[in-house]
């Protein structure tokens, strides 16, 4: 088995035998944690799961079963007949009652699981049995009859070309229905290939999934169409309302379920609340981290008697980002707070990472009061790849895979050339670019051997492109990550990795205060660090705006962003009248 750790138990219900796997501790008199089911789509097992159960179970108490003909469980004698959701709802009775026969369970469902778990959440004889139920990839089938008779009974261009966009994404449901011919693909050829298929359209990582039972799961699975679809299409029920608070996670890259199947769904599910996220079909396997993190909050909201709205993300990126993990490096405070700020309101849940303990955990403290589902602080300097590798590691294995990643740490130096000693360079190029350069390498091939896409942002400067005789060692280090960034840009494209590059210029943060100042003694230096922290207080542009920049160049996927109105200026300059910057660059500044 790949659900390590798990206790296993046989139900009987309906002629057939039901292997039942747990994780975590069982709710009892001193542990009140709920129950959480989940229940597997089609062609799998409940190992489909098992990444996703891990993850839960350090809270809940974890079930899941292999729904009958699947797995270890056993298949009914006949087939024909023996898979009705009628049936498949007698065996989640008898599962729920074994497991948790005292209280409530949460529901979640993905694919086929969803499809009979929206069966189970909206008859009668399943009230006050079900605390919640979470929907992914698998709409109900009264819900899908009443969404195409809505279509045909009053056709539009646009409602036509509805019922025709899911009519091609459901291929596979025809070919279902077609006698004997499903299982032999499924225990021949297509058996053997399903593997290497799932991770060449899907992404999904080579592992112990699927199990070898996979043929026979698939074979018999082919009876959960037949048995079904026809006769709910057909005839839908009337009164297929929701009796239990309802998440709806879509995949927005699910090339078998259109997003317009949901769109009257809160007239069925009046305590609705929607998710979406870039993936495909098969998150449980290639999200499960993000998956389990909005499970988590959904049960327990419900479990606290919130309404699960009032904890959904709503700032203006929130569709986008929600669930999301974004790991921000520079976090304790200035551009890396704000920023960190900006993804938790935007329902991210955040790393936030400095070499400031402190101000790395108030950074997160404020992130989860802000909006974000959960949010972490880890210390680091950014310079030392042992320790990012380090850093890497532990995020993967707590939190999960980055999607993602602002490199944001930086430090100041102003100093003229031959003033600025090699160690003053040494630093500055450290942080500003060797810093960078980990967080790429580390966190992005990890996103790129996931093979789902992600996002890199670097922090760059105006002076990367504006030059400065007061800041050579500074300039340089920008205009390396400025390179950098447009480099990995062009590299990273065919993985669905967007790479960016943001510019800020004059923004109102601690930078200057604790920027060095070479060739000169202390008490100059303290004296400069006061008037550009005054400088800059004076031009007053918040962090908070190069932080929505930094959302918004994300979202559309944009190469080099400046922020401010004078990076934008010299960015228009380099490009068109470079003589002119060249011009500025000797001005001496007077500090």
């Amino acid at each position: 088995m790949s659900l390590k750790g798990a206790r296993e138990r046989w139900v009987r219900t309906g002629g057939v035998e039901l292997c039942v796997a747990e994780l975590g501790t069982a709710p009892s008199k001193d542990d009140s944690r709920p129950t959480v089911v989940l229940v597997h789509g089609y062609p799998d097992s409940k190992e489909v799961w098992s990444e996703v159960a891990e993850r839960l179970a350090r809270h809940f108490h974890v079930v899941l079963y292999d729904v009958r003909g699947h797995g270890r469980s056993t298949a009914p004698t006949p087939l024909r007949g023996g898979f009705t959701l009628e049936k498949l709802t007698d065996d989640f009775l008898a599962v729920i009652d074994a497991v948790s026969p005292d209280r409530p369970v949460h529901l979640v469902g993905h694919d086929w699981g969803s499809v009979q778990s929206w069966e189970f959440v909206t008859v009668r004889r399943t009230e006050g049995r079900i605390a919640s139920f979470t929907s992914v990839s698998g709409p109900s089938l009264d819900h899908f009859g009443h969404w195409i008779k809505k279509r045909m009974s009053r056709p539009t261009p646009r409602k036509v070309g509805q019922l025709l966009g899911q009519g091609a994404k459901s291929w596979y449901v025809y070919l279902l229905h077609t006698p004997v011919l499903p299982e032999l693909a499924w225990r021949g050829s297509l058996g053997k290939q399903w593997p290497k298929i799932l991770q060449r359209v899907e992404q999904v990582p080579d592992g112990d999934y699927p199990t070898p039972s996979l043929p026979t799961d698939a074979a018999h699975g082919a009876w959960l169409y037949r048995d079904n679809v026809r006769a709910r299409l057909l005839r839908p029920r009337a009164d297929a309302y929701a009796h239990a608070p309802v998440q709806l996670i879509t995949p927005t890259g699910d090339i078998f379920l259109s997003e317009r199947l949901y769109d009257e769904l809160e007239q069925w599910a009046p305590q609705l609340v929607r998710r979406s996220l870039p993936a495909k079909h098969w998150v449980p396997r290639t999200r499960p981290d993000q998956v389990a993190g909005w499970i988590s909050e959904f049960v327990r909201a419900n479990e606290d008697g919130v309404p699960a709205k009032d904890t959904a993300a709503t700032g203006p990126y929130a569709e986008r980002f929600g669930g999301q993990l974004v790991l921000v490096t520079g976090a304790a405070s200035g551009i890396g707070r704000a920023t960190a700020f900006a993804f938790a309101e935007a329902g991210a849940r955040v790393v936030a990472v400095d070499r400031d303990a402190e101000g790395a955990a108030r950074t997160a403290d404020m992130a989860r009061l802000i909006g974000s589902p959960d949010a972490w602080a880890e210390t680091v300097d950014v310079s030392d790849e042992q320790a990012m590798e380090k850093l890497a590691e532990k995020v993967a294995t707590e939190y999960g895979i980055v999607d993602v990643l602002v490199n944001n740490a930086g430090i100041g130096l102003s100093g003229s050339f031959f003033e600025t000693t090699s160690e003053d360079w040494k630093k500055v190029l450290d942080v500003n670019l060797w810093g960078v350069i980990h967080g790429c390498r580390i966190f992005g091939k990890q996103m790129a051997e996931r093979g789902q896409g992600g996002h890199i942002v670097n922090t760059a400067s105006a002076a990367a492109y504006q030059p400065s005789k007061a800041l050579p060692a500074y300039s340089a280090s920008k205009a390396a990550v400025l390179m950098l960034s447009e480099c990995l840009r062009a590299e990273l494209a065919g993985q669905s990795i967007g790479v960016s590059a943001i510019c800020p210029g004059f923004v109102n943060t601690n930078i200057t205060a604790t920027a060095r100042f070479a060739g000169v003694d202390e008490a100059e230096e303290k004296r400069r660090q006061k008037k550009s922290s005054r400088l800059y207080g004076l031009r007053n542009y918040p962090p908070e705006k190069v932080a929505d920049a930094v959302l918004r160049a994300v979202v559309k996927n944009q190469a080099v962003v400046p922020v401010t109105p004078e990076a934008r200026g010299a960015h228009f300059l380099s490009r068109f009248a470079p003589r002119t910057l060249r011009a500025i660059a000797r001005v001496e500044p007077r500090l």
